[in-house]
């Protein structure tokens, strides 16, 4: 049995295209999924126009926020059943004797290979899953919205975890893009006044923003910075991955402030590092996530207190896949979903 796939089959810019994918066998510990929502990452974006700077296992199908029903069980599977509706966490592949996998941090495996890149993600009908990745959806939580999870516990572990936010620090947000405006609504969920910082294109995401509470700023985010008591914001979250948006952030910074860095951008620095040792700032890398954080999101989506739907420009059939990367790319909505049914 076949189904039709969004495949990303070489490194040349704009390698993407709609494939036939055979439905894939379960392994002892696997599930198969019936995918039911599919959400577009920006990494699907920078694997589309090849800007991305990891390792890719061509030809896989794209996809890695995704939520469905289980179709198969594979026979060491014993904790579901199914028909069963469950979203799926992003490690793939793990050693799982891996110090840091024994410690429960498989997201920072050296090993480890993730959906859309290093397998075969879910932006087809089928796709198979370790049962160690599974969460059951709420009773009440729509699986377009379950299935933006995943970037939101991407913002969990930069903002939350990572970042040292207390209630009334002022933190401003790089970057409006959907880990941004995650972020920027994570930190307000801390009790943190946001400015979320953007370029004039930027302006429909970071309108966006403003449904969370936050404040948006259109360029130089200095005055803000410097309006409580002229040393600086508390803390920035770097969700721009450029090279100019750290440098920006030590600058935006208070002494003994607190940097996130959650976006990925591979061009060298080309600045010194001087005011990060001069301020006394803590610098911190925030990467994917884990079991603990993927049940938190859960909850705070199933209870209300995050709500997803401001950042969900539109749902997609699969096969208009190019639609929604478009739009997601000039910046037209925040995050797409396709159905592949």
């Amino acid at each position: 049995m076949k189904s039709p796939a969004v495949v990303n089959f070489s490194s040349a810019p704009h390698s993407v295209e709609i494939r036939e994918f055979a439905r894939p066998e379960p392994g002892p510990d696997d599930v198969i999924l019936a995918v039911e929502a599919v959400g577009v990452c920006g990494s699907d974006l920078h694997q589309w126009t090849a800007s991305h700077s990891w390792k890719v296992n061509y030809p896989v199908v794209l996809g890695h926020e995704f939520g469905g029903r289980i179709a198969a069980l594979g026979t060491g599977v014993k904790t579901w059943s199914e028909g069963d509706l469950v979203v799926s966490e992003t490690a793939a592949v793990i050693d799982v004797n891996n110090p840091l996998s024994r410690a429960g941090l498989y997201n920072l495996d050296p090993t480890r290979k993730g959906f859309g890149y290093g397998v075969d993600g879910a932006m087809t009908r089928f796709v198979r899953v370790p049962a160690r990745c599974l969460h059951r959806v709420p009773a009440g939580l729509a699986i377009e919205h379950a299935a933006l999870t995943e970037p939101c516990c991407v913002a969990y572990n930069a903002v939350i975890n990572n970042a040292k936010i207390r209630p009334g620090d002022r933190v401003i947000v790089l970057g409006p893009g959907p880990i941004g405006i995650l972020c920027a609504a994570m930190a307000r969920l801390a009790g943190a006044e946001v400015a979320l910082v953007g370029l004039e294109r930027d302006k429909a995401r970071l309108d966006v923003a403003k449904v969370y509470g936050c404040q948006t700023i259109i360029g130089d985010a200095t005055a803000w910075a410097l309006a409580r008591d002229g040393l600086g914001v508390d803390g920035v979250i770097d969700a721009a991955g450029s090279s100019a948006a750290l440098k920006i952030a030590l600058e935006l910074v208070r002494p003994v402030g607190w940097i996130s860095k959650v976006g990925w951008g591979p061009q060298p620095l080309n600045f010194s590092l001087d005011p990060l040792v001069q301020k006394n700032i803590t610098l911190q890398g925030s990467f994917s996530h884990n079991w603990p954080i993927w049940e938190r999101v859960l909850a705070l989506l199933a209870s209300g207190q995050l709500d997803v739907r401001p950042v969900l420009g539109g749902v997609w059939a699969l096969e208009n896949w190019h639609e929604a990367f478009e739009k997601m790319h000039s910046g037209e909505i925040v995050k797409a979903v396709l159905k592949p049914v």
